[in-house]
């Protein structure tokens, strides 16, 4: 009868056949996708225009709807609202640029499940006026101002 192994050369070869797991499970990794440009809003979801045409002294605010994989929220509308005023909605990966007199504006989102969520957002030439809609952990919307 030959020698059973012993402990030791029982943890190295599994140690071994660990590593070569890993690494040959390693090579069938998701790799991220390159992230895509946000879409613009089509012209025909615009509910007030004139938001969204550029003016002598006006300043660009841009609005983005971050991208999610979570279908419970992906194919909600998201209206947005400046200064009280529906001007239109967003959908995933859309975004929208306002033109806005310098000062301080609302700009508010909700769902069909969710309060308007307002922001107090001071429009300024001199800082970024982006601002980016998302949804939290229990699928609710939020909005808040980022940095470009």
């Amino acid at each position: 009868m030959p020698p059973l192994p012993s402990r030791r050369s029982i943890a190295s070869l599994a140690a071994a056949f660990t590593v070569v797991a890993a690494f040959a499970l390693g090579g069938c990794a998701e790799e991220q996708p390159q992230p895509m440009p946000f879409k613009p809003v089509p012209a025909e979801r615009i509910l007030k225009p004139g938001y969204t045409e550029a003016g002598e002294g006006l300043v660009a605010v841009d609005v983005r709807r971050e991208r999610t994989r979570n279908v419970i929220v992906k194919f909600r509308d998201a209206p947005v609202y400046l200064d009280g005023e529906r001007v239109t909605d967003l959908m995933d990966g859309e975004h929208v640029t306002f033109y806005l007199k310098p000062g301080v504006h609302r700009i508010g989102v909700t769902t069909q499940f969710d309060p308007v969520i307002e922001l107090r957002f001071l429009v300024d030439p001199r800082y970024t006026n982006r601002a980016s809609v998302t949804f939290d952990k229990d699928d609710r919307i939020g909005i808040r101002r980022v940095a470009q």
